[in-house]
């Protein structure tokens, strides 16, 4: 048996995904997630131009071996475009592998490590009064952990911030379908620090200590200011502060260790084990955040994350919307198996996206599990998907009061 099809399908139900499909001489279809959010076409090139002629005839047992005949065989290793090419080719032939053995994914991984998977919403408003609807909301809904994003007086509109009004809303939609351009967002640091503590203590005194506080500081501070912040955060105990400096400096995290207690979360714009490397061996994070996606599928993943175990680090594996539900379903499969499994983003899909693809994970309580389908139990209608055009769409770009180019 081998290879003897592989086909990429681009489609937009409400947002743009890329979708590997790998079929094999006896018929058997393996699905993988390949999106990578407001660059979508650059993946889908290098799949479609590139490694689909040399999937053809390898046999696709041999997931090892192709990973690295792709990896290695580039010369140019790393970057977000060719691990997130390599992760759709690997959770395929994951996929593949499972559905032969009849078996759900995480069974060949080792079997359940636990009966669910914890799941983390986005709770967010221009307000705290919103915010605090959102919270409510989700809480109604079973979940035990929010991440919590709001508005800065002063400020206009904030990349995670849902500005639809109070209640409950996942499905907000970083990437911006205006035209040739981005969006462009502005920022100040100062006034965030100022509002955010006094945000978390609101929360804790309306919703008490039981509930897990996440907070994302999307890489606009400094080292010596995401220190501070973290300090400053610390009566409030969060669950984790996640990207709190701009990702390329890995030393920048000893300075927030220095100061502070706060559990430290990093890496959803990491792409292999070597982004890691110091954070890891120094333990200079409490959690790693990359996505199945975009870091090399589920062989790769699996090795990231036990290299964190031995040094007592947990996974937070990244799950937003742009993750298609493919690339969700690895996540989960990962989640259910390993040891050191922390918790896991979830931002539920729109209708419109599970028309196209059909799944098969549940969510009861505030817990996912990925179901017992053979695979990965998530399949697409290409049918469905037909309907549904490639939109062009940007994330926005950040800007300083006085116009200069900020992370965010």
């Amino acid at each position: 048996m081998s290879i003897a099809s592989v086909d990429v399908i681009v489609t937009s139900p409400g947002r743009n995904f890329v979708t590997l499909k790998i079929t094999t001489s006896d018929g058997v279809v393996g699905w993988g997630d390949a999106t990578l959010n407001g660059r979508e076409l650059s993946v889908a090139s290098y799949l479609s131009d590139h490694l689909a002629s040399m999937l053809i005839g390898r046999d696709e047992d041999r997931i090892e071996d192709t990973w690295q005949y792709l990896y290695r065989g580039a010369y140019w290793r790393r970057g977000p475009v060719t691990m997130a090419a390599i992760a759709a080719v690997d959770m395929a032939l994951w996929d593949i592998k499972a559905k032969k053995a009849g078996m759900p994914l995480y069974q060949l991984l080792g079997g359940a490590s636990r009966d669910g998977v914890r799941v983390y919403a986005h709770a967010s408003g221009t307000d705290f009064e919103a915010l605090a609807n959102a919270i409510t909301g989700y809480r109604e809904l079973g979940f035990t952990a929010v991440r919590v994003q709001t508005g800065v007086p002063g400020l206009g509109q904030i990349y995670g911030v849902s500005a639809a009004g109070p209640g409950v809303r996942y499905d907000y939609e970083p990437a911006k379908r205006s035209g040739d351009r981005p969006a462009e967002e502005t920022w100040d640091t100062r006034q965030y620090l100022n509002h955010m503590p006094g945000v978390f203590s609101k929360i804790r005194e309306e919703f008490g200590t039981d509930l897990r506080i996440l907070h994302d500081g999307h890489h606009r501070m400094s080292p010596i200011e995401a220190a501070r912040f973290a300090k400053d955060v610390e009566p409030y105990d969060l669950f984790w502060l996640e990207d709190a400096t701009p990702g390329e400096d890995q030393t920048a995290l000893r300075l927030i260790r220095q100061h502070s207690t706060t559990p430290l979360a990093i890496g959803e714009v990491f792409n292999t084990v070597y982004d890691y490397q110091t954070l890891i061996t120094e333990r200079l994070i409490d959690y790693v955040r990359s996505a199945v996606t975009h870091t090399g599928g589920i062989t790769a993943m699996k090795k990231l994350l036990d290299f964190a175990a031995i040094y007592g680090i947990r996974s937070g594996i990244h799950g937003p919307t742009d993750i298609s539900p493919v690339g969700m379903a690895a996540a989960l499969h990962l989640d259910l198996a390993i040891h050191n499994f922390g918790i896991q983003e979830y931002m539920p899909h729109n209708e419109q996206t599970l028309e196209v693809f059909q799944t098969s994970f549940t969510f009861d309580r505030g817990f996912l599990h990925p179901g017992d389908q053979p695979g990965l139990g998530v399949e697409l209608d290409e049918e469905a998907a037909g309907a549904f055009d490639y939109t062009k769409a940007y994330l926005p770009v950040n800007r300083l009061l006085d116009g200069t180019v900020h992370d965010w």
